[in-house]
């Protein structure tokens, strides 16, 4: 369905996904999507980057807008701010991700609790600049499960997409599937899929509309920009929610706006109109 038009001067809360969205496909921000962000947040539009990335590997990217702000990370399992205070966690029982671990033999070579895994032989192609940039937080358990003494954040699939989706389709069809949600993250360009494994009822869209509720901001003046299928629930929520050019033809035709690509200031494309709105200069 698509939504009634919302006025851009009415937007309050800008919620941003990171990978695909800020980033560019060099992982950067462009100096137009950084200026745009900054005069958001000078216009007293709040930003929030909400990502699937943990909240240590999104701290570096947030740090660079130069301006305080929170992050919703894991897609949707902590809310924290730039300082380190905790405003939510919804973790995954560990009992659940056990019998996860069980139900899901035929994928445990792809399998993240995270950060803890079994071997590297399954993912170490696929996502080896992620492995580069996390090895220092991996700890390797076999089996996995045995490093359940807490709750974790979440539980990972990684691999080819063809494999993640015979691993959707094992997820759908498991006992385990009304104590869950499953959330994917498609990059068809390098031919991989993550397949997040939360706990009920946490999403992106959760958490936002949490945070939301808690600024005392309705949805309707809630933007909310992003590129791929974890960014639904965010997008379903916001009353003004902006698909990016680099998304999939699937999601660009769901009836969202769709704004420039993450290589061509997409994210300054969207946020543009509402600062006109407002009554902001460039």
């Amino acid at each position: 369905m698509v939504k009634s038009p919302v006025a851009p001067a009415s937007i309050r809360l800008l919620a941003l996904d990171i990978d695909g969205t800020l980033l560019n496909s060099q992982f950067h921000i462009s100096d137009a999507d950084m200026a745009a962000l900054r005069r958001a947040r000078e216009a007293e539009i709040e930003v929030v980057l909400v990502t699937g990335r943990r909240h240590d590997f999104a701290l570096p990217i947030a740090k660079q807008l130069e301006f305080d702000l929170w992050l919703i990370s894991s897609n949707g399992a902590i809310t924290r701010s730039l300082a380190g205070e905790t405003f939510y966690r919804d973790l995954l029982p560990s009992e659940t991700c056990r019998a996860l671990c069980r139900a899901m033999l035929e994928f445990r070579g792809n399998t993240v609790l995270t950060f803890v895994l079994e071997h590297l032989n399954d993912l170490e192609n696929s996502i080896r600049r992620w492995l580069e940039k996390n090895m220092q937080y991996i700890e390797f358990v076999v089996p996995i499960e045995d490093a359940l003494v807490t709750d974790p954040v979440q539980a990972m699939f990684c691999g080819p997409i063809g494999r993640m989706h015979e691993a959707l389709a094992a997820l759908r069809a498991c006992h385990l599937a009304e104590q869950i949600t499953v959330l994917r993250t498609e990059y068809p360009i390098r031919d991989l899929s993550i397949v997040d494994i939360l706990t009920q009822g946490c999403s992106k869209g959760h958490a936002l509309e949490r945070w939301a509720a808690f600024r005392g901001v309705p949805r309707e003046q809630v933007m909310a920009i992003g590129d791929n299928y974890n960014d639904i629930e965010m997008l379903a929520f916001a009353g003004y929610p902006v698909i990016m050019g680099n998304a999939s033809e699937d999601l660009r035709s769901r009836g969202w706006k769709v704004t420039l690509t993450n290589d061509q200031n997409g994210v300054a494309a969207a946020v543009e109109p509402v600062l006109a709105g407002a009554g902001v200069g460039s």
